[in-house]
């Protein structure tokens, strides 16, 4: 089992930036390819970014436009996203997840872990 916790989360105003972080313990060599999905109130839970674990290959969500950046840090153990020039629209709920599989993805089906989630608010 892998177990993750995100952090960094707060309310922020449109254009300003903010850094999530994804911790993992547990028997995180099992963990492959991470990702972030961010779920806003009424909404489906939807792919925002993905990382694998060997070769380091990145999946962006069309939204993002060049605004986020994944990355992760296998020995500390953490993943993290840079969000920049931040909209009202990027408000939600942004979940970091694991797959036991390294490869890259979108779908939420393929991610076995999942942590708590943390709130983003962006105000316009």
């Amino acid at each position: 089992q892998v177990q993750l916790v995100e952090s960094g989360g707060g309310l922020v105003q449109a254009g300003d930036s903010l850094k999530l972080s994804c911790a993992a313990s547990g028997r995180t060599s099992s963990a492959g390819a991470m990702a972030w999905f961010r779920q806003a109130p009424g909404k489906e839970r939807e792919f925002v970014t993905s990382i694998t674990r060997v070769g380091g290959g990145l999946l962006y969500a069309p939204f993002v436009e060049g605004r986020f950046t994944v990355s992760r840090d296998d020995a500390r153990d953490m993943m993290y996203i840079q969000m920049n020039s931040l909209k009202p629209e990027d408000t939600a709920v942004y979940y970091c997840a694991a797959s036991r599989r390294d490869f890259q993805t979108m779908d939420r089906r393929d991610y076995e872990y999942w942590g708590q989630g943390t709130q983003v608010t962006v105000s316009s």
